[in-house]
């Protein structure tokens, strides 16, 4: 179920500040899929920088305002089949971006979605959340390190958990990478000037 943040409602339109820090790290030109991307603030952040994307929302209004900006799916991903495959499995993205939803059924396909080398740019709310708004039912916050447990396999390179204001919510937010096997040097992940965010 997809849960809109007070400052970043369904339709909100400006990009969130988390995927904004870290779409640097997006191969150039590379294809990014937004899971329940609503009217396509991603869609047009990322496009807007060269990229191919796709976006899947249940609400048909979205999809149509989402669609301006590439490929824009109409389905229920909580019910119904995972849209995006080939051959049985899932199509491959160099980056999956996820703001504001939880369904944890999904997310083993989620991370079966990002390409080698992909990122994923995820951030949601988490408990605490319930003594300020909502969502407040413990089915759609993330328990305290669930979001690093869930991306067990990915290279973590940015994690937050904690409160932020105006509005107040409490947030878990990550970015991981699917490494690339057998590369002779490491690859190396740019923290923004001045990031005092944890990196694994």
């Amino acid at each position: 179920m997809r849960i809109a943040c007070p400052s970043e409602p369904h339709d909100a339109f400006e990009p969130s500040e988390w995927v904004q820090r870290w779409s640097h790290l997006v191969a150039p030109q590379g294809t990014v899929l937004d899971v329940a991307c609503g009217r396509g603030r991603h869609l047009r952040w990322f496009s807007r920088s060269g990229h191919t994307v796709a976006g899947v929302d249940r609400s048909e209004q979205a999809i149509k305002a989402a669609a301006l900006y590439g490929e824009a799916v109409l389905a229920d991903i909580e019910s119904g089949p995972w849209p995006f495959m080939v051959d049985g499995k899932p199509r491959q993205f160099e980056a999956v971006v996820v703001t504001n939803y939880l369904w944890r059924p999904l997310f083993p396909t989620i991370l079966r979605s990002l390409a080698p080398g992909g990122v994923l740019i995820y951030e949601t709310f988490t408990v605490g959340n319930e003594t300020v708004g909502k969502p407040a039912r413990s089915e759609f916050l993330l328990q305290s390190g669930e979001l690093q447990g869930l991306c067990h396999g990915l290279r973590t390179v940015a994690f937050e958990d904690g409160f932020l204001a105006s509005p107040d919510r409490f947030v878990q937010r990550i970015v991981a990478v699917r490494e690339q096997a057998n590369v002779d040097q490491p690859r190396r992940y740019r923290l923004p000037a001045g990031s005092d965010t944890f990196t694994g």
